[in-house]
């Protein structure tokens, strides 16, 4: 039977916690072949046999205290592990246009809907991203009537004295009644050692050894600590989410000459809409007429407008600086650039990076372990050494509050899932947080020459005249090159457009294939030829056929002007560095990552372009050879990463240990590769290095913070100096700090 997808919003989770509660619940359910469950994405991801009860998942993960609902459209053909993230991204992210947010707000307004009526204040969650007013959640309204209920009980203790232990295993109650519903229904679900159950035995077991008024402290301060925890993952998961904002609600669409305004998500492919100065542009597409600067700082980051005319690609969400445009619509709401990069970034954060999976490992032996030992501190030293058991017990059970894994398990993901946020923002895409860590070792990047080293169009870059003007010699070549598409011929009418150069119309236009155009205008007859044509006219004397070679030494194509038979100029184009190359060149250089240059042009070219960047260079290399080549790197000890164009160097793309794509959005640029640059910079392949290295050390600090502050309270509780409330600071409070920490990464300037 074929596996199937299917995608949920999951409202109220915000710790590591709450993700392994459900990947273990749901796990349970006959027919799941997979769970994936992002914290900072609020998403699930369930890969079943299609045997599956739907409803069962749902209530499973309602049953917790969580809110579930189906992401329309998600349900898809499952894909095999090793193309997670190749294909089909442009397809199911219709929600991410903005029905997911209506998703989640909906299961804040009407739990009912989804199964929760029954289970009315089974939990301290919330039904959406804790973002905005804390106190207005249920979680913020609990944990308010918590402290309240302390305040309360310690001014009943102060008036009358002989009833204060009742009034704080009221005040404790309060807070822990649903606390303890959910440790039981995580039981039930398979996490026995759940942060709630921990928090339940160790307020419980206080108040037998009568310590109530600690006990109700540590509920509140939990209850504190969780809300803290909703907070941050609401920054964390607004981040990205927010994107899906910068798209206009609506869009002004040209209907048989009329002008109407219509909702964005309601435009098909194909239409034609108006994009006034100022006003977001609400779809992709293809401008059909007007020019304009276009700020595109909200998509690709890129901090100055970009001038687009005709033909030029837009993207939804980008601002029309000055002049009004009309735009043909290319990809409908579901599929715009910020569509799929809101969904690849939601599925990056649900693969888990190999430190990630290391430590989740890791907290499955570590909480039982914590259990035993706090089992172990509460029992030995009465049975063996004849300490009093008050003392023993009241430190055992600050040990099972320390031993909460939470800050542990969030170190990672936590960072990751900023990490990603930030990269979308600036136009760098990394399909997971496996792709993340890799690019941090990254110890050699191979670059493909055309359209990713250099503009992928070629531009004049000398107009050499013999007796008249270069103005003269340009005018002449780019009248005959009138109506071609060639991209040597585009390269002549740009610059003759720039330069402001006359080129009037031209008669009997021929082409001469395999050699060049020839015309007449203004009585004379111009041929416009490649030096072979022109030396079998005998048209060229010796030092001007010693000026082509140069020239062709240097990489450049060269055609000759002829006028009436008598060479008049050369004109030489080549295809140009990116402006940024050199200074992303020598950014990859000063972080000790090596550069090399593989191309398929020939090799006086690429010794030419390669020369200018001082890089190593391969060339006339066929797509296998570039393939060969980076197996060789590997092979020499190498961590590779390969940047090219998607199509081409796809056999080295994927060869590679990262495949970089460059591109403006297209969908190769988005599907094909591990990562991708949006807007096509060398120097963003240093920056996504960077920010791998960036988030790593992020995450080491994390580790650092969760099981250095549980190691000081573990041995400081051992000796009696600390005892129950702060061991449940190390816990929340690790979890907190762990968390802003990561957020941290949503603010770094790369």
């Amino acid at each position: 039977m074929a596996e199937s997808e299917t995608r949920y919003r999951v409202g109220g989770m915000d710790c590591a916690g709450c993700a392994t509660k459900i990947d273990t619940a749901v796990r349970r359910v006959a027919g799941v072949a997979d769970v994936s469950v992002s914290v900072m994405a609020g998403t699930m991801t369930v890969r079943h046999d299609g045997s599956s009860d739907l409803k069962v998942i749902e209530k499973k993960v309602t049953g917790l205290g969580y809110s579930v609902a189906p992401l329309a459209g998600s349900a898809a053909p499952a894909r095999t592990q090793g193309s997670q993230h190749r294909h089909d991204h442009g397809h199911d992210c219709g929600d991410h246009a903005g029905h997911d947010h209506d998703h989640a707000s909906d299961d804040h307004d009407h739990p009912h809907d989804h199964g929760e009526k029954e289970i009315e204040g089974l939990h301290g969650h919330d039904h959406a991203p804790m973002a905005g007013l804390w106190w207005q959640s249920r979680k913020g309204r609990l944990t308010i009537l918590s402290g309240a209920a302390l305040v309360a009980a310690y001014a009943v203790g102060h008036l009358l004295p002989a009833i204060a232990s009742y009034a704080f295993i009221v005040a404790m109650l309060i807070g822990l009644v649903p606390i303890a519903r959910r440790a039981i229904m995580a039981a039930l679900s398979g996490t026995p050692f759940s942060i709630e159950m921990l928090m339940t035995i160790a307020a419980v077991g206080a108040v037998i050894i009568n310590a109530g008024e600690e006990a109700a402290t540590v509920v509140f301060l939990f209850l504190v600590g969780e809300m803290l925890e909703g907070v941050a993952a609401g920054k964390a998961r607004e981040s990205i989410q927010s994107l899906a904002g910068l798209v206009p609600k609506n869009a002004l669409l040209e209907d048989n000459g009329q002008t109407r305004e219509v909702p964005a998500e309601s435009l098909s492919v194909g239409a034609t809409i108006m994009v006034r100065p100022g006003d977001r542009i609400s779809a992709d597409g293809i401008i059909i007429s007007g020019e304009s600067a276009i700020d595109e700082a909200p998509v690709t980051g890129e901090s100055t407008p970009v001038r687009k005319g005709v033909d030029a690609v837009v993207f939804a969400g980008t601002v029309n600086g000055d002049a009004v445009l009309r735009v043909r619509v290319t990809a409908a709401a579901a599929d715009n650039t910020i569509a799929r990069v809101v969904k690849l970034v939601e599925e990056a954060q649900e693969s888990k990076a190999p430190t990630e999976r290391f430590i989740d490992r890791f907290s499955r032996y570590y909480t039982p372990g914590v259990v035993v030992v706090a089992a172990l501190v509460a029992v030995v030293p009465p049975l063996l050494f004849a300490g009093p058991w008050g003392e023993w017990v009241y430190k055992g059970l600050a040990i099972l509050l320390i031993g909460c894994p939470c800050a542990l398990v969030i170190s990672t993901p936590a960072a990751i899932a900023a990490s990603l946020s930030t990269g979308a923002r600036r136009g760098l895409l990394m399909k997971g947080g496996a792709v993340l860590e890799t690019l941090g070792k990254v110890t050699m990047v191979a670059f493909d020459k055309t359209g990713t080293l250099t503009e992928g169009r070629p531009q004049v870059t000398d107009i050499i005249s013999f007796g008249l003007s270069e103005a003269q010699v340009l005018s002449r070549a780019a009248v005959l090159e009138q109506g071609s598409s060639h991209p040597l011929a585009l390269a002549i009418l740009n610059r003759a457009k720039s330069d402001g150069v006359p080129v009037p119309p031209a008669f009997e236009l021929e082409a001469l294939p395999g050699k060049g155009v020839s015309g007449k205008v203004g009585g004379e007859t111009l041929d416009l030829l490649s030096p072979p044509a022109a030396r079998e006219r005998g048209a060229l004397s010796a030092e001007q056929d010693a000026r082509i070679t140069a020239l062709n030494d240097e990489g450049k194509s060269v055609s000759v002007l002829l006028v009436n038979g008598v060479a008049a100029g050369l004109i030489a184009m080549r295809d140009e560095p990116r402006e940024d190359a050199e200074a992303g060149l020598a950014a990859l250089k000063s972080a000790g990552v090596k550069a090399m240059m593989l191309t398929g042009d020939n090799k006086r070219t690429a010794a030419a372009v390669a020369g200018m960047l001082g890089i190593d260079w391969r060339g006339e290399m066929m797509p296998e050879d570039k393939q060969r080549v980076v197996g060789e790197l590997k092979h020499r000890g190498f961590i590779v990463a390969k940047v090219g164009d998607g199509i081409n160097d796809a056999p080295a793309l994927a060869a590679a240990d990262i495949g970089i794509a460059m591109g403006g959005g297209t969908d190769v640029a988005l599907e094909t590769a591990d990562a991708a640059v949006l807007h096509g910079r060398v120097s963003d392949v240093a920056r996504m290095i960077e920010l791998s290295k960036r988030t790593m050390r992020n995450i080491l600090q994390n580790i650092t913070i969760a099981l250095g502050l549980k190691a000081v309270f573990l041995v400081t509780t051992i000796a009696g100096i600390t005892g129950l409330w702060p061991a449940i600071l190390a816990d929340t409070g690790a979890t907190v700090l762990v968390t802003i920490n990561a957020l941290r990464l949503l603010r770094i300037k790369i």
